[in-house]
């Protein structure tokens, strides 16, 4: 089928190629080489969708990001929402559909690939127009490293659709010759269908590359689909052009409403008329260079509408011999239509008695000036300077490593811009050193029309019809909202953004920016440079949420960690969970004749196993922190809050680390490996962050000691093994090792070897039974695993997860960083005093212990509750309250005494048991809460926090 608006030749698209696709359940055909946007309208498909909020229908208004209209959904071959078709490269097979601003998550997976790279380089041009590309053979010549990035397709930009000449020459020749001699200097990056969305300190810019896209099904499944490019720059060239501005009047959102250069690019570059009939609205002399092409290609313009009351003789004798109607002092004061604009009436000035005139079209073009693209150089602070002779925002002083060039600063001609990006990049590469008088290009000496003053307009003011003038199209926010916002009282751009929502859909400010400023301006009686406009914020144009996670998708949204063992859990069925960026087994289910075990079932196994005869664990994951020098034990005493520099050799001892508030953010245990060597065992949640912390207090405030540290958490495996009979295992595996309590008592750690592997046992327990940890290199730990499970196994060794091991600490009342602490928990109020120094001078915290609120009685303390009920299992995070008299909950707001920090069910007790944190709960011991559970009131036993063997009896064996 031939699309009828398409021009018979001439244009940038293939047309030996056919692409069919489908939009709103339409098959329709394309080329290579179109946009979704300009293949619509090559058939005749002006209404894209309807509006978000007021449900009008509306349609493409320029040919780039720059649209307001054109949002669509693409259905095939992966469903994406909120793109603009005049972004979107057709494909054959592309489906889409319009959507009015508010799209659909995709049902199905990506399976995409995105990643990410990065690239340092001298000189970083952002744009590949005539200005880009001026600078960017410039900066080569040089032999300086460059990167150009380009948003469209094919390197260009305005060029692409235009009829301009470059020294004679078309100016695509021109294009041609520079592309092809950028690419043959091996420093030069030129990367096309990228653009340069956020641009932040020190020359650093991301940018997305659409790498495959435009190839649809076709697309390698090795590639990725988009890339982001991390760039760190020396000196940045901004030549990103400028956007053409709009001008608000009634009914300025129809269909076939557009910008004027849209609707020329649309000819030059995809070789399509936009309508049958035009008005072209203007207030420059630019639009007039469209409706010349436009009737050129057969587009019959019906009007120019010009709001200046002067015209340059030689752009009247061209209308006049094109026969084109020239309505002079006057404005575009409102359209007909419905799907499409079918008629736009012209005015005069209120004091002129002319009765409107109301002329026939099927396409308005509009051109109220030009804004320069100034994103890039304002995402980077720099200041803007409004021009009153542009009626737009510039850049208004030097920006550290920032050089702006070409249309971006406002420069229009094209001499002007080839001129600017030489120059531009000249004065970027001399400040790094290098010499770039590599002289001019062609065309920037070309003679150019001088153009006519253009005229500042942003509205055409029609109070009756306001909610009908449209400043933001996507948004619907219209002249009546920004009334209502000046009547609220607000002065700022950026309230009245956020009251108005102008600029904060896709649009981000393009178009609707400057013109919102410039109205309020006027509704103020003030001037738009006391406006200013809203802040340009990354990113520019919409990126997807997958380019921004490149390869951090599922299981490496987060880094996964694993043991040197972890094959081995996953043979026995082990259920994993994640804790911090470890896989650690959290319990292993036996399956059955009828079914696996639950996870309670298998925990009440492993824990029963374990107290009653022998269980091991895979503790590898515990932060360990090999900490070396003279001072070693002097800077731990600071870090601590009791004693390690009277530690011995040979010994371990269990330490707290708090704040500098006096709240507990760790605990673990330390062995002194020598007099000058100690190994920190953390949490291995908090192993990073203590590493850091240790680090930080080292580095800043007692930069005197004599101390280094690294991480050995990865290099030493631990095993812990647990239970009466744990002796008996370590015992056979380490013959050479003495295990009886009078050669190796609690709180020991001996030297031994397997197979000619070091191995360190340490005799430390968390779960008050008996226990030895097997430490060795991670090269060895499978072998020496294994052993200890051979060794075990006719003490009937039972392997147990993180949730058992929950289990066991929890019935001694051992608290677990973190969950049992809530950063507003002191050593005291979890019951430890005794590991409180009473002869340190100083640690970190001490101080805040003596503040009154650190030593109220009624403080959250730490304690153990058993539901009366011996059943309930209490939610972990419940809250406590005092038993109500009457037995029923009451009214909100209810008075809470503390929450629920753990919670089991004990196979040692028989029945579930909890730990909390409970206003005075030392004191309160033997007294009678309430939990609420489900609506119903569960009656509790406050208790000490040690449930099992509070003698400690077990420890020795």
């Amino acid at each position: 089928m031939n699309a009828p608006f398409r021009t018979p030749d001439g244009s940038r698209v293939d047309r030996s190629t056919t692409h069919t696709f489908v939009f709103n359940d339409q098959e329709l055909t394309g080329h290579a080489g179109d946009t979704l946007a300009s293949a619509l309208l090559a058939n005749g498909v002006h209404q894209v969708t309807t509006s978000i909020k007021l449900g009008r229908p509306r349609g493409f208004t320029a040919a780039w990001a720059e649209d307001t209209g054109g949002l669509v959904q693409i259905e095939h071959p992966f469903p994406e929402p909120m793109l603009l078709a005049t972004t979107v490269e057709l494909f054959d097979g592309l489906a889409a559909r319009g959507i009015p601003g508010q799209g659909r998550l995709a049902e199905i997976a990506d399976t995409a690939k995105y990643d990410a790279t990065h690239v340092h380089t001298d000189v970083l041009i952002v744009g590949a127009g005539p200005t880009g590309l001026a600078a960017a053979l410039t900066a080569a010549r040089t032999g300086a490293r460059v990167v150009l990035l380009d948003e469209q397709s094919e390197a260009g930009g305005a060029l692409l659709g235009s009829t301009d000449t470059i020294d004679g020459k078309p100016a695509l020749e021109w294009v041609e010759e520079a592309v092809s001699e950028l690419a043959t200097f091996p420093d030069v990056l030129h990367l096309q269908r990228t653009t340069a969305f956020g641009h932040y300190d020190d020359g650093f810019v991301l940018a997305l590359q659409r790498r495959t896209d435009h190839l649809g099904g076709d697309a390698p499944v090795a590639v990725s689909r988009q890339r982001v490019w991390r760039i760190r720059a020396r000196r940045i060239v901004v030549a990103t052009g400028a956007h053409e501005r709009p001008i608000v009047f009634t009914d300025n959102d129809r269909p076939g409403i557009m910008l004027a250069n849209g609707a020329r690019t649309f000819l030059h570059r995809y070789g399509v008329k936009v309508g049958e009939q035009a008005v072209v609205f203007t207030t420059n002399d630019s639009a007039y260079l469209t409706a010349f092409d436009l009737q050129d290609a057969g587009v019959r313009i019906a009007a120019v509408v010009d709001a200046r009351t002067e015209l340059s003789p030689d752009l009247f004798d061209e209308c006049a011999s094109r026969d084109i109607a020239v309505h002079l002092g006057s404005v575009v004061s409102g359209t007909r239509g419905d799907a499409r604009i079918t008629h736009a009436t012209v005015s005069r000035p209120p004091a002129d008695d002319a009765a409107p005139v109301v002329v026939p079209c099927d396409v308005l073009l509009v051109s109220g000036g030009w804004n320069p693209a100034v994103h890039l150089y304002s995402q980077a602070r720099g200041k803007l300077r409004y021009d009153e002779t542009l009626g737009a925002f510039v850049p208004g002083e030097p920006l550290d490593r920032v050089d702006v060039a070409g249309s971006a600063t406002g420069v229009f001609d094209l001499p002007g811009c080839l001129r600017s990006g030489r120059e531009a990049v000249e004065s970027a590469l001399a400040a790094i050193g290098f010499d770039a008088a590599t002289g001019t290009h062609p065309g920037e000496a070309d003679l150019v029309r001088t153009p006519g003053a253009g005229l500042v307009l942003w509205y055409v003011p029609d109070p009756a019809t306001a909610t009908r003038q449209f400043v933001d199209v996507q948004r619907d926010a219209t002249v009546a909202d920004l009334v209502r916002a000046v009547g609220a009282g607000m002065r700022s751009m950026e309230h009245i953004k956020r009251y108005t929502t102008i600029g904060t859909a896709h649009d981000q400010g393009k178009t609707s920016g400057v013109v919102a400023s410039g109205i309020t301006a006027e509704l103020l009686g003030s001037r738009p440079e006391d406006m200013g406009v809203t802040t340009f914020r990354p990113p520019y144009t919409p990126v997807a949420f997958a380019a921004l996670a490149g390869r951090s998708r599922g299981h490496m949204f987060d880094p996964e960690r694993v043991t040197a063992v972890h094959d081995w859990h996953v043979d026995r069925g082990a259920v994993f969970e994640d804790v911090g960026q470890w896989k650690r087994p959290r319990y292993y289910p036996l399956s059955g004749e009828s079914a696996q075990e639950n996870m309670d079932t298998a925990v009440l196994r492993e824990c029963a196993a374990t107290r009653t005869g022998v269980g091991i664990l895979d503790g590898s994951t515990l932060g360990k922190i090999d900490v070396q020098g003279p001072d070693a034990g002097e800077f731990l005493d600071m870090l601590y809050t009791n004693l390690m520099s009277s530690l011995k050799v040979g010994m371990i001892r269990y330490g707290v680390m708090c704040g500098a508030d006096g709240m507990v953010i760790d605990d673990g245990t330390v062995m002194r490996l020598a007099d000058d060597r100690f190994q920190v065992f953390t949490t291995t949640g908090g192993a990073a962050h203590i590493l850091d912390w240790m680090e930080e207090w080292l580095q800043t405030e007692w930069p005197h000691l004599r101390v280094r540290m690294t991480s050995v958490t990865e290099q030493w495996h631990t095993f812990p093994v647990v239970g009466p009979k744990s002796r008996d295992v370590v015992g056979a595996v380490f013959p050479d090792l003495d295990v009886s309590n009078d050669a190796f008592p609690f709180m020991a750690w001996r030297d031994t070897t397997l197979g000619g592997a070091h191995v360190r046992v340490g005799r430390v327990s968390f779960s008050g039974e008996l226990a030895y940890e097997v430490n060795v290199m991670g090269w060895y730990a499978t072998a020496v695993w294994e052993k200890l499970i051979e060794a075990g196994e006719r003490h009937g060794i039972t392997p147990y997860g993180t949730e058992t091991m929950h289990v066991l600490r929890a019935e001694k009342g051992y608290p677990i960083i973190g969950q049992d602490t809530d950063g507003t928990i002191t050593p005291q109020d979890l019951g430890m005093n005794w590991v409180v120094s009473k002869k340190k001078v100083d640690f970190i915290g001490k101080r805040s212990f003596a503040r009154s609120e650190n030593l109220n009685p009624h403080r959250k303390q730490f304690v153990g509750l058993l539901p009366i009920d011996a059943e309930t299992v209490l939610p972990e995070g419940a809250q406590i309250i005092e038993p109500p008299a009457d037995g029923e909950l009451p009214p909100p707001p209810v008075p809470m005494l503390g929450h629920v920090t753990s919670s089991y069910r004990s196979a040692e007790l028989g029945r579930p048991f909890a730990l909390a944190l409970v206003k005075g709960g030392h004191a309160r011991i033997g007294d009678t809460l309430s939990v609420p559970v489900n609506g119903t009131l569960v009656p509790v036993e406050v208790t000490g926090s040690v449930l099992v063997d509070p003698e400690g009896a077990r420890r020795d064996g």
